[in-house]
């Protein structure tokens, strides 16, 4: 016999929910109803009538059978909905019988002193009025929902336009980190979200942003409130516009950096924030700039990506890729301008979106994004309207002009660098004397462009934990060492780990110290344990598979970092769905998580990159299952261990002996 549960959302705080015999919402599968087919349909019309009561949203349907009295749901996402993330024993209803552990009190926020702050554009009180305003907003939005004024049909719109997604568990927050770029005072503002109004901790993500996952509904206009008393906001971080600009987590810093290109992200983010025009694009559309030869900001496969360089003149212009994109059909981007000079860069980004916007497809969510109208229309063709597009707006009126430029960078203050030797004794002793230290400036530190100076990565992975999680505790004391040791400036990479930009080299050693002990010291910057994942099906609705526990077990495999130094550079990404949120394309191995008839597999490829080679990876062959996975990887990296050449990456050697070598190690023949 059929049986089945039915399940929703709480409306006011998203908690997931069972509908018992009464009609009533319980927070426990044990107490929910079972159907079968004589009684299904009037299990839905209780379940209607819950929803226009304004208690639910998102109901649905899920198979279960009975174990003695207790209704058991039998698919992964709705067991997994049951009792919390499967990779969080401290969350969800696994945490206590009684429900969540209660909330800290709230506390009064921090109050952050806008000092002029080093990588940071400084807000005015214009910009800040704006954000306070928009928190207003909607938190009128808020109100008429839960007063049933608004439909969740109508309300979703204004939500997603604020960030606010409804995920497996409840809502999930998407607040924006413009480029990537936190000052120490930001950073302790969102550690106090996180512990107030969340759950104790974030995730930051691969656009840069930062993800909370636990927040109520009737909480989050408290939340934008608070956000904006740091110059922070969830403006268009969802919804069908321009997402947040991302570039590269050195820039400003970089040593091999021709162009800072946090100035004309700025500008970008300024230009496309609520833009009349592209507030509502045929989908959803990503930008990334970098001003590094070396690309670090994967900008080949953005809608538009954008490398800032100079001329043998000295000039600043732009090279322009479009068409780019991971997801359901992953495309490197086709480069349509090789020069647009500084004054004219809003005019081309603009004509590229007005032709995106005019002929995008809106009646097919799978053709809806810019690169399959540069693959359908041709890249030639493609450009050419650009061109006559760019070529009939008016010149004068969107030029960019230098003072506008120049306003723009005197917002962001030069650190206050000290004239020091280019090399120092004392960290050169302190490398000498400590292996442990030494390993961990190998990976995990960037060359600084001041003499003296060094990038320092911080990173998220720890082996076992979650990627792109930081607590309350670890994200406030990052703040603190920030302030000490690199101007109170903070970064986010795309990878999912954070930076301090500008630290002295003979303070290196004293930063490391402060590290150990606190799930933020693992040297594993680039290696095969640094695994950018999605949060996959232990959060997300989307989601077809996890991906969390994998990236675990594969980090725990492979936890010996003298091994992990030995097998060299290594990029492994992992999705838990089509969607691509953990870029699995184009990791040098990527995988994919798939629901093969409700059980989970996984699809690997390799030879993917998304550095200034950007490629999309080959499928390697048949999917694996969750319990063979990591076996596979290991049978893939021994491959390259066995086979490279002096000096050789795992990228580097894929790409001289094929993808055949792999084939017949993992499947016993070239399938």
């Amino acid at each position: 016999m059929s049986l089945h549960v039915i399940s929703a959302n709480r409306l006011t705080d998203g908690v997931a929910v069972w509908l018992n015999q009464a009609g009533d919402w319980v927070e426990r599968v044990d107490g929910a109803a079972v159907f079968d087919r004589d009684t299904l349909e009037a299990g839905r019309a209780l379940a209607a009538e819950g929803e226009r009561r304004q208690e639910v949203v998102s109901v649905a349907e899920a198979p279960a059978q009975v174990d003695g009295d207790r209704p058991v749901p039998t698919t992964r996402r709705e067991s997994i909905r049951s009792r919390g993330p499967s990779v969080r024993a401290d969350l969800g209803k696994q945490a206590g019988e009684t429900g969540w552990p209660p909330a800290p009190p709230v506390t009064e926020a921090p109050r952050p002193q806008h000092r002029a702050t080093a990588g940071i554009y400084n807000y005015d009180e214009q910009d800040r009025a704006f954000l306070k305003d928009r928190a207003e907003v909607f938190r009128r939005q808020v109100e008429r929902r839960i007063a049933g004024e608004l439909t969740e049909e109508e309300f979703r719109s204004f939500r997603l336009m604020n960030g606010l997604y409804l995920q497996l568990h409840g809502y999930m927050l998407r607040v924006a980190v413009p480029y990537g770029v936190l000052s120490s005072d930001q950073m302790r503002q969102l550690a106090y979200v996180a512990r107030v109004y969340d759950r104790g901790y974030g995730h930051f993500t691969t656009r840069q942003n930062i993800q909370f996952n636990w927040p109520r509904l009737v909480d989050t206009p408290d939340i934008l409130e608070v956000l904006a008393d740091a110059d922070i906001h969830a403006i268009q971080t969802s919804g069908n516009c321009i997402r947040n600009v991302t570039t590269d987590q050195f820039a400003g810093a970089a040593a091999d950096e021709v162009v800072d290109p946090r100035i004309f992200a700025e500008i970008l983010r300024q230009w496309s924030t609520d833009h009349p025009e592209f507030t509502f694009l045929p989908r959803k559309f990503k930008i990334a700039i970098t001003g590094s030869p070396n690309d670090r900001a994967a900008v080949r496969l953005h809608d538009i990506g954008v490398l800032a360089k100079r001329n043998a003149a000295g000039e600043i212009g732009f090279e322009i890729h479009v068409g780019g994109g991971l997801g359901r059909t992953p495309i490197v981007a086709t480069r349509v301008a090789d020069w647009v000079a500084v004054p004219d860069f809003l005019r081309y980004m603009e004509a590229v979106l007005r032709v995106y916007n005019a002929l995008g497809r809106r009646d097919n969510l799978y053709k809806a994004r810019i690169k399959i109208l540069v693959r359908e229309t041709k890249p030639e063709r493609f450009r050419e309207m650009v061109e006559e597009e760019f070529a009939a707006m008016d010149a004068e009126g969107y030029r960019l002009e230098p003072e506008v430029v120049e306003a723009i960078a005197a917002r962001f203050v030069d650190p206050d660098f000290e004239t020091l030797p280019a090399v120092s004794d004392a960290f050169e002793r302190a490398k000498a004397a400590d292996p442990a230290f030494a390993a961990w400036v190998r990976t995990n530190t960037n060359p600084h462009k001041q003499p003296g100076y060094i990038s320092a990565v911080i990173s998220l992975k720890p082996v076992g934990g979650i990627p792109g999680d930081a607590t309350d505790a670890q994200m406030d004391l990052v703040a603190d060492l920030a302030d000490r040791h690199s101007f109170g400036e903070i970064r986010v990479a795309h990878e999912q780990n954070l930076v301090l930009p500008h630290v002295r080299q003979d303070a290196l050693y004293a930063l490391w110290q402060a590290l150990q002990g606190t799930g933020l010291e693992t040297a594993n910057i680039g290696l095969v344990s640094d695994i950018i994942a999605c949060p996959g099906m232990d959060y997300c609705a989307l989601a077809t598979a996890r991906s969390i526990p994998v990236a675990q077990r594969i980090a725990e495999r492979f936890a010996d970092l003298d091994r992990q130094h030995d097998i060299g550079r290594l990029t492994l990404n992992i999705s838990g769905c089509i969607n691509a949120c953990g870029h699995h394309h184009i990791g040098n191995i990527g995988i994919l998580g798939l629901d093969r008839g409700g059980v989970e597999a996984y699809q690997i490829t390799l030879g993917g990159a998304a550095d200034e080679q950007a490629a999309v990876g080959q499928i390697l062959g048949p999917s694996v299952s969750y319990e063979d996975v990591v076996d596979a990887i290991e049978t893939i990296v021994n491959v390259h261990v066995a086979r490279r050449e002096a000096g050789e990456t795992f990228i580097d050697t894929y790409r001289r002996i094929g993808i055949t070598p792999f084939k017949e190690a993992l499947y016993g023949s070239a399938k």
